[in-house]
């Protein structure tokens, strides 16, 4: 699959992932429907991290299209409120 974190770059991280992928994702949406704050950063970021560390990423002259797009790191908590609802960004 090709997960793109939004203003950095796209990444091919192996299937055997998804489900990882899947439970980190719904720890962010846990942290923001709960309306802890303090608690997102620290999820969302290891969310990235994992992404970073298990794909590898895309050559610029290499497109491809996205399966999974991730907001940019920096997004805020109330911005962050209308991404992570429901399922997520993927879909159990």
């Amino acid at each position: 699959m090709i997960v793109r974190i939004s203003g950095e770059d796209q990444y091919r991280v192996d299937d055997s992932h998804r489900t990882r992928l899947n439970e980190l994702d719904n720890a962010v949406v846990a942290v923001v429907d709960n309306g802890a704050q303090d608690g997102f950063e620290a999820s969302y970021k290891e969310l990235l991290e994992f992404v970073r560390a298990n794909g590898e990423r895309l050559g610029e002259d290499e497109l491809a299209g996205s399966d999974l797009i991730l907001p940019p790191a920096d997004i805020s908590f109330e911005e962050a409120g209308q991404e992570f609802t429901g399922e997520g960004l993927i879909p159990d």
